[in-house]
């Protein structure tokens, strides 16, 4: 079943394409791509960075433990961070 699923912030688009019957290279992506502004000195022209679903799920684990997200009680524990 093929899935496609984006987002977008002002600076940022964030897509996944899923298809989980296919077995080949390239058939479960995730792309974060920077939005190109003039206006701000954070992003200027556009980059972009694709990566496996795996390799995007091991991102998330790595975000989570190191921004103070508590994935059981959903709770954003950012405060608590010294």
């Amino acid at each position: 079943m093929q899935t496609t699923k984006s987002k977008f912030t002002k600076r940022f688009s964030f897509g996944i394409n899923r298809n989980t019957t296919a077995k080949k290279v390239g058939s479960n992506i995730v792309t974060i791509s920077t939005n190109p502004t003039t206006d701000s000195a954070y992003s200027v022209g556009q980059t972009s960075l694709t990566m496996t679903v795996r390799e995007a799920i091991a991102l998330q684990s790595f975000l989570n433990e190191n921004l103070g997200y508590d994935q059981a009680t959903q709770v954003d524990q950012t405060d608590q961070i010294n």
